[in-house]
């Protein structure tokens, strides 16, 4: 006997949510179909009938991820100096990444290193989406601060803070110096907000 409409839809969302807390935490290749259904409290034989794979899931969750947060939205929105910093701040302090929230640039920074060719369009698709908002919010630094950049300049310096922050967490990741981590982590900082034009009183604003 069929399950109600209703009730897969339940049961799909559950999985989807135990599946993106797992990715977000530990990455796709840590992750096994087991703890997924284990974690929604399902059985493992289920999982098929809502998923034909765990890359389909991991899709599933990425777009569940960027329509959940918002992030189209902030894309076209001007934000206040603080909001606009938020990105290169949050993951530059690796002790409070428990308290982070699932999105789309946990995919790009927990799964640095990745060559699983199943996923690496998934990869594509956050770089690209994450490179798009830096990009609008250095255009709107700029014209706050009435500069006239060349878009190919701003296109660069998105990709300079986006490499800046993902090497400056795999460094620190690798390191067991406490001391020498924030000192990483700090200096990215510095760089990344030079490069979104923002200054370091503005942070008081």
């Amino acid at each position: 006997m069929p399950y109600p409409k209703d009730q897969k839809i339940k049961s799909r969302a559950r999985i989807l949510k135990s599946a993106t807390e797992l990715f977000f935490r530990y990455g796709f290749q840590k992750v096994s179909i087991n703890q997924i259904m284990k974690e929604a409290r399902m059985t493992h034989g289920a999982f098929y009938a809502h998923f034909e794979s765990k890359e389909a899931l991991f899709s599933a969750s990425f777009l569940e991820t960027l329509k959940d947060r918002g992030r189209a939205r902030l894309v076209k929105a001007p934000l206040p100096v603080k909001k606009l910093i938020a990105l290169a701040t949050s993951y530059l302090n690796l002790r409070q990444q428990e308290n982070l929230e699932p999105a789309p640039e946990t995919l790009l920074f927990n799964e640095i290193g990745q060559h699983d060719e199943r996923i690496r369009p998934l990869l594509q698709n956050s770089y690209d989406h994450l490179r798009k908002l830096l990009e609008n919010r250095i255009t709107a630094i700029s014209r706050l601060q009435k500069l006239e950049i060349n878009p190919s300049l701003i296109s660069d310096r998105a990709r300079a803070v986006l490499a800046s922050l993902v090497g400056a967490i795999t460094l620190a990741r690798m390191l067991p110096d406490e001391t020498e981590r924030c000192a990483i982590l700090n200096a990215a900082q510095t760089q990344i907000l030079a490069l979104m034009g923002v200054q370091p009183r503005q942070l008081e604003r």
